[in-house]
C-alpha cells in the first residue's frame, strides 16, 4: 500500500528512479529518533546476553558437556542474528520497506537470515535428541552422546544450514529472473515465494524440525512424570538415592530447554501462519519482530533456571575469569 503525504504525494524510495519502490508508510521525526535508539539497544542487548552464554560455556571446564555445546551453538546463531539480521531488519522497517544497499547485499542478508534461522532450529532438534536420550535412556547416555559425536552433529547441522541458505538464495534469484509475473521494483528486498515453494521451505525449516522436537518432548515429559512419581515415593520412604537426584537434575534441565523450544515455536508459528492467511503489512512486521525477539530470551531463561549461569556471569562481569585457574572453578558448588 503506497504511502501518501497530506498533499497526496506518493513517496518513493528512490525518487529519481522510474522503477523505484513506493514507501509502505512513513514515520514522524520523533518516531524515527525513538526507533533509531531502541533497535540498536535491542541488537546490542541480544549480542551481549548471548556472548555471556558463549564465554561461560567456553571458559569454564565444568560446562564442557554435550548439552552445553549445543546451547553454545544456539547462542552463536543468536549472536550473529543480533549482529546482522536485527539491525538490517530495523533499518528496513524504519525506512518503510526501502532497501538502499544493493542487490548483492540483499542476497547476502537473505542468506544470513535463512542460515541462522535454520541453524537455530537445528540446535533445537539436537537439544531435543540430547534430552530424550538423557531422560529416557540414561544408562546409555554416556556412550551414545559424547563430546565428539555432539561436535560432529553440530558441524553437520551448520553445514546443512549453509547449503540450504545458498540453495534458497539461488532459487530466489532464478525465480526473479525468469518469472514474468514477478512484481519487483528498484529498492526492494522482499522474499516472495509461491505457495509450493513456501510449503517446501516451511516443511524443511519449520514443520519437520518442530515435529521431531515436539514428538521427543512429549515422550520426555511422560517419562519425567514417571520419574517424579518415583522420587516422591522415595521421599515418602525417606530413601532418596543418588540416582533419583540425578534424574531430578536431568528433569529440571529438560524443563528449562523445553521452555526454550516452546519460546522459539511461539516466535515461528505466527510468522508462517501470517504469511498464508494475513496480507497486512503491520501484522507481518509484528510477527517478524516476535521472531527476532526470541533470540535474546534464551539467556534470560538460563538466568532464571540455571544457578550456574548466574555465577558464571558474576565471574565474567567482575573480570574474575582473567585470574589464574578461573576456568577450573566449581561453579556448581560455589
Amino acid at each position: 500500500m503506497a504511502y501518501e503525504t497530506e498533499d497526496h504525494e506518493t513517496l518513493y524510495c528512490f525518487p529519481a528512479v522510474n522503477s523505484s519502490c513506493i514507501k509502505s508508510f512513513e514515520f514522524s521525526r520523533h518516531e524515527y529518533i525513538i526507533m533509531y535508539v531502541i533497535f540498536p539497544l535491542l541488537s546490542a542487548w541480544t549480542v551481549f546476553l548471548n556472548l555471556l552464554v558463549i564465554i561461560s560455556i567456553s571458559h569454564f571446564k565444568r560446562l564442557h558437556t554435550p548439552t552445553n555445546l549445543i546451547i553454545l551453538s544456539l547462542a552463536v546463531a543468536d549472536v550473529l542474528f543480533g549482529l546482522i539480521v536485527i539491525p538490517v531488519d530495523a533499518i528496513t522497517l524504519i525506512e518503510a520497506d526501502c532497501w538502499y544497499f544493493g542487490e548483492t547485499l540483499c542476497s547476502l542478508y537473505i542468506m544470513a537470515t535463512v542460515l541462522l534461522t535454520t541453524a537455530a532450529l537445528g540446535s533445537l532438534v539436537l537439544i531435543a535428541v540430547d534430552r530424550y536420550v538423557a531422560v529416557c535412556h540414561p544408562l546409555h547416555y554416556p556412550q551414545k552422546i559424547t563430546i565428539t559425536k555432539t561436535l560432529i552433529s553440530i558441524c553437520l547441522s551448520w553445514a546443512f544450514s549453509l547449503f540450504y541458505a545458498l540453495s534458497f538464495v539461488i532459487v530466489l534469484k532464478y525465480l526473479n529472473i525468469n518469472s514474468s509475473t514477478a512484481d519487483v521494483c528498484y529498492g526492494d528486498c522482499t522474499i516472495r515465494l509461491g505457495l509450493p515453494l513456501f510449503f517446501a521451505d516451511a516443511f524443511i525449516t519449520f514443520i519437520f524440525p518442530c515435529t521431531i522436537s515436539l514428538t521427543l518432548y512429549m515422550r520426555i515429559f511422560y517419562v519425567v512424570l514417571q520419574h517424579v512419581k518415583v522420587i516422591n515415593s522415595l521421599r515418602g520412604g525417606k530413601c532418596v538415592t543418588e540416582g533419583s537426584l540425578k534424574r531430578k537434575s536431568e528433569s529440571k534441565a529438560t524443563l528449562t530447554l523445553g521452555i526454550i523450544v516452546v519460546v522459539y515455536m511461539l516466535g515461528y508459528v505466527p510468522y508462517y501462519t501470517c504469511f498464508i492467511f494475513v496480507n497486512s503489512v503491520t501484522a507481518r512486521v509484528i510477527v517478524n519482530w516476535m521472531w527476532n525477539i526470541t533470540t535474546f530470551l534464551d539467556p534470560l531463561i538460563y538466568a532464571i533456571f540455571y544457578p550456574w549461569f548466574k555465577k558464571t556471569v558474576k565471574h565474567i562481569l567482575t573480570l574474575k575469569i582473567f585470574q589464574p585457574g578461573s576456568s577450573l572453578v566449581d561453579i556448581f558448588t560455589e
